[in-house]
């Protein structure tokens, strides 16, 4: 049974699009008599059978050989477009970790969205993000990939733009189409340059060209750019940061998958890249300065926002910034299982604190406070995804961050600093949101302010289970090193950087200093408040080069284009109404008028050839 059901676990992606493509009939319009119930229903019993059919293929594939299996799509005029699929113990367990997300925050809509009157809809492009994720997942092929990325990036504008009817929606679905579009748009470009080098677009053939390649640097650097420019759009990382932030204005049982594994889809691709953009040694100290500035950057950022989603929107960057770090350094593993902690984790929070926006009219943190009494089930789910989140033994993203550091520690010791100092930055971000919410005295927000009811509980507890005892399934697995081995040194580090993070800011926050903290110096918090001045940098530089582009061009459209054609209109208007009164109904004025006309037109043609022949004569 098992082994059947792993040569069939190429079908995974299938459910869930059949149970997108079930759910589209209650969608406004179509089906009005059930309610739009059925629509969650339907796709929830399709993603539990997708998770249960690759969940027992996983325990087939461990000590099991990875195997291609290929699906002829189209060959022509020497292009071979063959689906490649990848059946290892990888790709499989990430078909576990997708499913149960997704699995977990369908159920965790059923309570959020209740009363929602865009269950179809909702529950269709959850199926359709499910299908992308899990094709991702299992696609072999650098084309394909980018091919579903664009199905991605489309489902996110329309997931996030559900609330249709709101401004800020719509702005915010907007700007994250048009942000990771431009990055897109790049990895394109470098898609279709790759292949006139290498011949294909199969990774794994990628990466025996890549051992023996013999390639201009300058063109290889120029490729690998922009081959890395898609997965920084996907994985929010600056300077395309901006669209994660800007997508908290979708629903929260989507932001459960996006801050889990819908931004790692961009660094699943780059990691399946990496013995490429390993030829060019400029890509590769790109990706570190991009994750080391985006790292550093977007935690400092994390700490000074007030909104509750904004807080983890840039904790999410921060992390992506240190899996550019591994790939960009060759820590494939690491980066892995940095992806592997961060997304059990980072769901986690999502759902411990999407109870609060549920029954509050606030995210703001500042108001919010005293909700340990009222909320505990959400708050020891707050400490937990957060302990899992910064390097807290024996918790997940201890072992990541210590596999990552302990690998750079010989070789590029400044680049453990930039980990330890992302880690104690998360740290303090998130034991500032953690006493912002929940510590303190209730406040008007708060006073009434219950635990959210079963279907939200439900998967956040079963969650918080498993984010327990992930160590425990990666030490069966045998991906943990052995604490012998560790370098202790680094441990300690990672270890005291944590204490040190939660320590101070809980004193800060829970003693009886004067809130809001303020920094010695207003501009510094301003900078760091509002983004570095991100938006007015864009809006200084691309927005308005952008808009006086168009300007131009209407003008150039309005006055030259369309001069022009108003011009012949004109002259044909002016010539006809000049001929009417030319008409004198005889047919030898007609054919006198035709002759004529050949006659001038056969004169101006030829008018190059008779001047030749003037200019003999006269010579």
């Amino acid at each position: 049974m098992a082994q059947f059901l792993l040569e069939t676990v190429w079908l995974v992606p299938c459910y869930a699009l059949i149970g997108g493509l079930l759910a589209v009939p209650w969608s406004p319009g179509i089906i009005r008599k059930t309610g739009p119930r059925p629509a969650g229903y339907v796709n929830l019993v399709m993603t539990f059978l997708a998770f249960v059919h690759s969940a027992i293929a996983l325990q087939a594939t461990w000590n099991y050989p990875a195997q291609e299996v290929f699906i002829p799509w189209l060959s022509t005029a020497g292009l071979d477009l063959t689906i490649a699929l990848d059946i290892s113990s990888v790709s499989v367990g990430a078909l576990v970790v997708i499913t149960g997300l997704n699995l977990l925050a369908q159920i965790y809509a059923i309570g959020y969205m209740e009363m929602d009157w865009g269950w179809g809809r909702f529950y269709s492009l959850l199926g359709l993000f499910e299908a992308g994720l899990c094709a991702l997942a299992l696609c072999n092929n650098l084309f394909f990939s980018y091919v579903i990325l664009e199905v991605l990036t489309l489902g996110t504008y329309l997931l996030v733009g559900l609330w249709f009817s709101q401004p800020l929606v719509v702005s915010g679905a907007r700007d994250a189409f048009l942000t990771k579009r431009v990055g897109d748009l790049f990895l394109l470009m470098g898609v279709l340059a790759l292949w006139p080098l290498a011949g294909t677009w199969n990774y794994p053939e990628l990466a025996e060209w890549a051992a023996t390649a013999n390639v201009n640097p300058t063109t290889m650097a120029l490729v690998s750019l922009a081959l890395i420019a898609g997965p920084m759009g996907k994985c929010a990382q600056f300077p395309l940061h901006l669209w994660l932030d800007e997508a908290m204005e979708g629903p929260v049982p989507s932001t459960i998958l996006r801050n889990s594994v819908v931004v790692a889809s961009g660094a699943w691709v780059l990691i399946k890249l990496q013995p490429v953009l390993t030829i060019s040694p400029i890509a590769s100290s790109a990706m570190v300065a991009i994750g080391a500035v985006t790292a550093v950057g977007a935690s400092l950022i994390a700490i000074a926002q007030i909104d509750m989603k904004r807080c983890q929107s840039y904790s999410v960057s921060a992390y992506m910034g240190l899996v550019f770090i591994a790939v960009g350094v060759q820590q494939d593993e690491a980066a892995l299982l940095l992806v592997l902690t961060h997304a059990i984790s980072a769901a986690l929070l999502v759902m411990s604190t999407g109870g609060i926006i549920w029954n509050s009219i606030t995210q703001d943190v500042t108001q919010l406070g005293g909700l340990w009494k009222r909320r505990p089930i959400s708050g020891i789910a707050f400490i937990v995804g957060s302990l899992g989140l910064i390097g807290f033994p024996p918790l997940g993203s201890f072992w990541a961050l210590m596999e990552l550091a302990d690998g750079l520690w010989e070789t590029q010791p400044w680049l453990v600093g930039v980990i330890i100092a992302v880690n104690a930055l998360t740290a303090v971000s998130l034991t500032r949101e953690f006493a912002l919410l929940f510590g303190g005295k209730a406040t008007q927000m708060t006073e009434r302010s219950p635990e959210a009811h079963w279907p939200m509980i439900l998967p956040m507890m079963i969650l918080l289970g498993f984010n327990l005892h992930l160590p425990f399934i990666l030490q069966n697995l045998s991906l943990l090193p052995d604490w012998v081995s560790l370098n202790k040194d680094v441990a300690l580090l990672l270890n005291w950087s944590s204490i040190f993070g939660c320590s101070i800011t809980g004193i800060i926050y829970f003693g009886n200093i004067p809130k809001p903290i303020r920094l010695p110096w207003q501009g510094l918090q301003d900078l760091i408040a509002y983004d570095f001045y991100t938006p007015k940098l864009y809006k200084m530089t691309i927005i308005f080069g952008v808009a006086k582009i168009s300007q131009l061009a209407d003008m150039i459209d309005r006055f030259v284009v369309d001069g022009i054609v108003n011009l012949v209109g004109l002259f044909s208007l002016l010539g006809g109404e000049s001929l009417k009164y030319s008409t004198s109904g005889q047919t030898q004025f007609y054919a006198f008028t035709v002759l004529l006309g050949v006659s001038i037109l056969g004169m101006w043609v030829t008018w190059s050839f008779w001047g030749v022949q003037l200019l003999k004569l006269i010579s």
